[in-house]
């Protein structure tokens, strides 16, 4: 009788590696940020909770060799009971270019999201803007997310797909930018048409993709109400030192090889009352 593959290894417990990614927390939860605690409540929404809990220990034993992020998919290698480590792959639906497109011009439309944006910081409400355009940054259904194991357990996920959840919901707190460039737009690119839509006045709070005014007569009913203030910050936020610093095009300045954006950073942090050397490592995270 020909048996399946596995049955000639039966699982035990995973096989202990050096070098594999572990979790920073150590206890209690994993996701420290709101954009990530998010990402892992849309998971046990779908009813995932249980069997996520079981691949918080692989998470924090380091049993997770190598994960990487790239549009719409994530990637990773885990190590099991098994002589090969797992294949593991976590997919969404990048947005079209279109889409990303409108989702710009609603962020540079309003400066609180572009200010936060560029200071490389996740807007609290950041979600209603691709809400009202029709979208969701976060999956909203089980449908939208594809996962697999080549490990042979059918349930999913298993507790390999579960520890790479973990680990991407922390690889979010590290830099929410990631959330975006699963979903098809880098920081880079990001932060680069934001700059250009705000530098041209443009965004959803500029009149016409032309940049015209529009006619008195088709703005009476709004002309005279006043603006939408910006969303309030979250309760203890604290915009970074050098936000503002953020928000410049690339200055062609230099001093002595430096640019002079970093060498001005210190003198924010000082008026911030803040550490320079605190500061500077921020702008190295980011």
């Amino acid at each position: 009788m020909n048996r399946p593959w596995w049955y000639e290894d039966p699982p035990g417990p995973p096989r202990k590696v050096a070098g594999g990614i572990r979790a920073r927390s150590r206890r209690g939860e994993i996701a420290q940020t709101w954009w990530s605690r998010r990402f892992i409540e849309v998971l046990e929404s779908f009813g995932m909770g249980g069997r996520l809990a079981r691949g918080r220990r692989y998470a924090r034993a380091g049993q997770v060799l190598g994960m990487t992020l790239s549009t719409s998919v994530v990637v990773a290698r885990v190590q099991g009971s098994r002589p090969e480590p797992y294949q593991v792959r976590i997919a969404v639906r990048a947005f079209r270019e279109a889409e990303w497109r409108r989702v710009e011009d609603a962020l540079a439309g309003q400066a609180w999201y572009a200010a936060k944006l560029l200071a490389g910081q996740m807007p609290q409400d950041i979600e209603d803007v691709f809400d009202r355009l029709g979208l969701k940054l976060f999956p909203d259904s089980q449908r939208e997310l594809s996962m697999d194991c080549s490990c042979p357990d059918w349930e999913v996920p298993c507790k390999h797909l579960a520890a790479t959840c973990y680990l991407l919901a922390e690889s979010f707190d590290s830099d929410p930018f990631q959330i975006l460039a699963w979903r098809g737009r880098t920081r880079t690119e990001l932060l680069d048409h934001l700059r250009e839509l705000r530098g041209r006045g443009g965004g959803e709070t500029a009149a016409g993709e032309a940049g015209e005014a529009p006619a008195l007569a088709d703005c009476l009913d709004t002309f005279w109400t006043a603006p939408h203030p910006p969303p309030s910050p979250a309760p203890g936020a604290v915009a970074a030192p050098g936000a503002l610093l953020d928000q410049l095009d690339p200055l062609p300045l230099t001093v002595r090889g430096r640019p002079v954006v970093d060498l001005l950073r210190p003198g924010y942090a000082a008026l911030a009352g803040t550490d320079s050397d605190a500061a500077g490592t921020d702008r190295a995270d980011r």
